[in-house]
């Protein structure tokens, strides 16, 4: 009877903090959940941005590289500083997604993350027009739904965040001829895996389509492949919105 007399005292309590927020119309935002405490950026050169490599530790500027996964993480670190956040960036320049398999285990799994955010794919075709890669969409979509699944199975109940691969049309390394329209694929590929695992999507073409039409593509990212300062924030300013949709 007390254990019964308890719960319902304790049911009542919570039905009325509940309705506590919304008097005088101002609603209290819910607290960040203390779950995410363990944050990895991955991906190729845009992730890796200069990063020290040979610098292992959370937080530490020089391993966070100079980047949108720098200057996200800056923005994590300010405004949550009650989760004690420990944030990595394992991005390597050059990277396909067969390339993140291979060292998943090292530079993810053995983190233990709370959150991997991925941004993986122009490589994979890109390589493919300078002949030092023979991939095909197929590789990329089998290889990154294998990453995923090892991921889910090992991690549990991690947060997922994936970004779009990108191009930017007047690049200095952009020929449209060579990369459209089976560059489309890989990034419909991307939001379709990011709907599958139920990761948070971040459409960085659409975001730097709209971009352009406010400043040219050598304001934004010159070789259309690799951000600007201004290309950077940019992507971290939207990687934060998809941030918050996680904690």
């Amino acid at each position: 009877m007390k254990r019964r007399k308890f719960v319902q005292t304790t049911s009542a309590i919570l039905a009325t903090a509940s309705i506590l927020p919304q008097m005088n119309g101002n609603p209290i935002s819910p607290k960040p959940s203390k779950n995410i405490k363990t944050i990895l950026f991955q991906g190729d050169s845009i992730t890796d941005a200069g990063r020290d490599r040979k610098v292992h530790k959370a937080n530490h500027s020089s391993a966070l590289g100079k980047g949108y996964a720098f200057l996200a993480s800056a923005s994590i670190l300010e405004n949550y500083p009650e989760l004690q956040p420990q944030i990595y960036n394992k991005g390597i320049s050059g990277n396909k997604v067969n390339q993140l398999i291979d060292r998943w285990g090292e530079d993810a799994i053995d983190i233990k993350p709370d959150l991997v955010s991925i941004l993986i794919g122009v490589n994979d075709h890109w390589h493919t027009i300078n002949g030092k890669y023979n991939g095909t969409i197929d590789i990329y979509r089998n290889d990154y739904k294998a990453l995923l699944t090892q991921t889910k199975d090992t991690l549990g109940d991690v947060k997922l965040i994936i970004g779009e691969p990108f191009i930017l049309k007047g690049g200095t390394a952009i020929d449209l001829k060579k990369w459209l329209p089976i560059f489309d694929e890989y990034r419909a590929t991307a939001k379709a895996l990011a709907s599958e695992f139920k990761a948070e999507f971040i459409p960085y073409q659409s975001i730097f389509d709209k971009a352009m039409k406010t400043a040219p593509v050598s304001y934004w990212a010159p070789d259309g492949v690799h951000p600007s300062i201004a290309g950077a924030q940019l992507m971290a300013s939207h990687w934060m919105k998809a941030f918050k949709k996680c904690v």
